[in-house]
């Protein structure tokens, strides 16, 4: 197009390149490039955006930029010195972005979140080298004998390790008995030995782990597989021979993991097999630890990465195996900013990268198991248990007919097994999928419940903290000693129950057990985590009390029995997925017992031992729950096979949400293919003081849902003021 007419042309010499930067917008800005920097796609570059400099990605040559912005257009300031954004990468940020309707730039954020950039600290250490002071102190006589040994101590290290202040440091430095010394860089990824340690297979897992090398071996090519194994049969193991293929062949695997706060065990499994621990990659790292791990995942360094769904944006210089552990987790669901399905993107990635993927689950997806049975995916099965354990016993108490004491929620079946478990020197789980000491606390007298301030939720007793919580927006409150609504005293009483509450129950039942309460409320750290985790595994606790942060993946050796103190919990919400997830998660608690000796039981309290999944769980027949489960979406189109959006719209009064989404479903395209059901409050109908209401769209496998949805909200009502729309395509969470 000529605008020379009415706009000076550009300047022949001058090339214009288009960057995408990390901030909620769709569209790439157009930069200079000054004369003389080299620029191609993919390069990361820091460019002016308003006010202040940013990171940035060429995306594309500009070749035609529009005459109009000559004088308009600033200069990119300078080039990285980090390894480009590879094609594959800036194709799945694209993609990702067009499929969840969600900004591409708020997509690309993901895989810039890099740390403090710039030159490595270098850490400074300290070595005896020379006599001993004339002036000896205790402080002193304690550095020096830790330092006789010659080598060289971080500083810092040693000091905590002698008890110390770092000035007596500094005066030993100064007599010439200390030398300080920069520290060797430690490799922010050391090298996986393929060979260290080969596990010793029993047929089954043979037979699985040949199949993982050949997925590997096969050459390019994007090929998918389900290794279906039952709890503690070794999936863990299994793939593992395909990381050590994947690391012969000087490519990387990424293994991601539902929570990374809970894979100590699993880094502690790696190490024995390969020699070192991977590079980990999560929220809770420090922004140096962050920086040196991007750097070396870069790379190419970082042979294996272990981490949240986050690592899945990660520049890998030669990406050669993803793992998705525990497939059918939820929390692989993304739910803040940009909404994606971290399993599903995984495969999305390894497709675009034209690289084999494994999904492992002792439970899998019910869209992971159909693409199995249709083909799609190839099953690897690991039916039974390594060592020849066998699988839990399964039994459901009938609380309509055993229930508990009046005010206590063990009942009495499921306490005289317990106590026969600890008084064998075993361990005991009960399991209850709610935080907290009790779910809602009311006033004898006159009714009165407290609620939420700013959501429409109850406040959940938290004792060990003494105080009244909201777990929908955080809103805490003193756990009051008289009611607010009439003023009587000690009238309060906690109803229901929580984690807390059965642990003092527990406690009530067996005082000289030793009991420990597991739940993500009570865990201040990864390393805290890991401590206690560690702490069940040594036998040093007898009745572990958790939330579902039990169900993932933990090994427990002295674990022979399990109690589900409310196994209907998840039955009753609304959720389609409800069954499904009730399914797997109790099947992944009990599949915690008799994982190495002893023969392991798990005991349901229900109220309804005539559900399908009780059935199907008391009676270990899986086959029979997801043919059912696969029947019933089939019939009523839910995923896989159709295809759901939530459009979730909300505002500071009830008035404003209705009304825009009324007319954002009035204006909806008509298509037979497509429903848009609604709009209808959400069942959390008021979260943060914000009023909301949802739109639910489902329509046939085959439609391009996301390509629907953009037409629509291009033509339909804009949000302004506090109003806010929120689109979710394939959502998980249905409050």
């Amino acid at each position: 197009m000529d605008d020379s007419r009415t706009s000076p042309a550009l300047p022949s010499a001058m090339r214009v390149v288009d960057v995408q930067v990390p901030v909620a917008v769709d569209q790439a800005y157009s930069y200079r490039v000054p004369r003389g920097l080299e620029l191609k796609p993919g390069d990361v570059v820091g460019v002016p955006l308003g006010p202040r400099e940013v990171l940035g990605v060429v995306w594309a040559e500009n070749p035609n930029p529009d005459p109009r912005l000559h004088n308009r257009l600033k200069d990119v300031s300078e080039k990285l010195d980090i390894p480009p954004l590879r094609e594959e990468l800036r194709r799945m940020v694209d993609w990702v972005a067009n499929y969840t309707l969600s900004p591409r730039g708020q997509v690309l954020r993901m895989t810039l979140r890099m740390g403090e950039l710039g030159p490595e600290r270098q850490r400074m250490g300290v070595r005896l080298v020379g006599p001993p002071p004339q002036r000896m102190t205790p402080a002193r006589r304690r550095l020096i004998e830790i330092l006789s040994d010659g080598l060289l101590h971080g500083k810092s290290d040693v000091a905590k390790e002698a008890g110390v202040s770092p000035g007596v440091i500094d005066g030993l430095v100064d007599e010439g008995t200390l030398s300080v010394e920069a520290m060797p860089r430690e490799s922010a990824a050391p090298m996986p030995d393929p060979d260290f340690a080969p596990a010793d297979f029993s047929p089954d897992q043979a037979q699985a782990a040949e199949a993982m090398r050949e997925l590997v071996k096969a050459g390019g090519g994007f090929r998918a597989a389900l290794l279906d194994g039952v709890t503690g049969s070794g999936k863990t193991e299994v793939y593992f021979e395909a990381v050590a293929e994947v690391i012969r062949q000087g490519r990387q695997t990424l293994i991601l993991m539902p929570e990374i706060a809970l894979t100590g065990q699993f880094l502690d499994r790696f190490a024995r097999r390969f020699g070192v621990r991977p590079p980990e990659w999560h929220s809770e790292l420090t922004p140096r630890t962050r920086a040196r791990n991007w750097a070396a995942i870069a790379a190419g360094e970082a042979r294996v990465v272990v981490g949240a769904r986050s690592a899945l944006f990660l520049p890998y210089a030669d990406l050669g195996l993803i793992i998705v552990d525990e497939e059918h987790d939820q929390a692989y669901k993304q739910e803040d900013g940009a909404h994606y399905h971290a399993r599903d993107m995984a495969v999305v990635r390894a497709s675009i990268a034209k690289i084999p993927i494994v999904l492992a689950s002792a439970t899998p997806s019910v869209e992971t198991e159909v693409n199995a049975r249709k083909g799609r995916y190839q099953r690897i099965p690991l039916p039974s248990r390594f060592g020849g354990q066998h699988m839990p016993q399964i039994e459901a108490i009938d609380l309509r007919r055993a229930p508990p004491m009046r005010g206590r929620f063990i009942s009495p079946v499921l306490a005289e097994q317990i106590g026969h478990a600890i008084e064998k020197r075993e361990q005991a789980l009960l399991f209850l999928n709610r935080r907290g000491y009790a779910p809602l606390t009311l006033c004898r007298a006159c009714g009165h419940r407290f609620a939420c301030t700013i959501c429409d939720a109850w406040l959940v007793d938290h004792r060990f903290r003494q105080r009244l919580v909201c777990h929908h927006c955080g809103f805490s409150m003193p756990r009051p000693h008289q009611c607010p609504h009439c003023g009587a005293e000690e009238t309060l009483v906690a109803v229901g129950p929580g984690v807390e509450r059965l642990q003092e129950e527990a406690a009530s039942l067996f005082p000289q057990a030793r009991t420990l309460v597991l739940s993500s409320d009570l865990i201040t750290s990864i390393e805290t985590m890991r401590s206690e985790l560690h702490e069940i595994a040594e036998g040093r606790v007898d009745i572990i009390i958790g939330t579902q942060l039990v169900a993932k993946g933990h090994n427990f050796p002295r674990l022979n029995l399990v109690g589900v103190v409310d196994a209907d919990l998840g039955l009753s919400n609304g959720d389609p997925r409800a069954a499904e997830r009730t399914f797997q998660l109790l099947n992944q608690v009990i599949g915690r017992a008799g994982r190495e000796q002893g023969r392991g039981v798990g005991f349901l309290q229900t109220h309804q031992p005539e559900h399908p999944v009780m059935k199907a769980l008391v009676a270990c027949d899986r086959e029979a729950f997801y043919a059912s489960e696969i029947d019933l979406r089939e019939r009523t189109l839910y995923p896989p096979f159709g295809r759901l959006a939530s459009l979730i719209i909300s505002a500071g009064d009830r008035p404003t949400a209705e009304g825009f989404a009324r007319k954002l479903a009035g204006c909806a395209p008509v298509d037979e293919r497509v429903q848009v059901l609604g709009p209808a409050e959400a069942p959390l109908a008021v979260i943060k003081g914000r009023y909301r209401f949802r739109l639910l769209v489902k329509s046939v496998r085959s439609f391009d849902l996301s390509n629907y949805l953009r037409s629509w909200l291009a033509e339909g009502p804009k949000t302004k003021g506090n109003l806010k729309l929120e689109v979710d395509v394939d959502p998980q969470s249905f409050l």
